[in-house]
């Protein structure tokens, strides 16, 4: 079976780690810091955006490609692709403002949890009809 639908997403997530990673590089060329973060705010925040998205992104693109492996419409794949890339843009974007704790902060990681959270019991769901005892 193609994955054509977590191929997508898959795109989309390596375009955004890209320019968080990016993000954090010219934070640290303008800081001039080589390790760490320097105690700078701003690279703080630029390195927290890319390692959370990191350790975000992969779980869910392995949750999303194996329920397009079992069979989940297209329709409900886009859904969950969608909805959590556009959580994860918040987040990034609510870190990246002055004041760390804002709605697009929160209102990504809801996002996010909500999309995690449904994957998960649609795979725990799969899984088990299609188990045998």
């Amino acid at each position: 079976m193609m994955l054509t639908v977590t191929a997508l997403y898959t795109g989309l997530f390596l375009l955004l780690l890209l320019a968080l990673a990016a993000n954090v590089v010219k934070n640290r060329l303008r800081g001039q810091v080589s390790l760490g973060d320097g105690g700078k705010p701003a690279l703080q925040q630029a390195v927290r955006a890319h390692g959370n998205a990191a350790e975000y992104i992969p779980i869910v693109l392995i949750g999303l490609g194996i329920l397009e492996n079992l069979g989940t419409s297209p329709a409900m794949l886009h859904l969950y692709g969608a909805v959590f890339f556009i959580g994860r843009l918040m987040h990034a974007w609510g870190l990246a403002q002055p004041n760390t704790t804002n709605n697009a902060r929160k209102g990504g990681i809801v996002l996010s949890w909500l999309v995690m959270l449904l994957m998960a019991l649609q795979l725990l769901w799969k899984a088990l009809a299609h188990m045998v005892f």
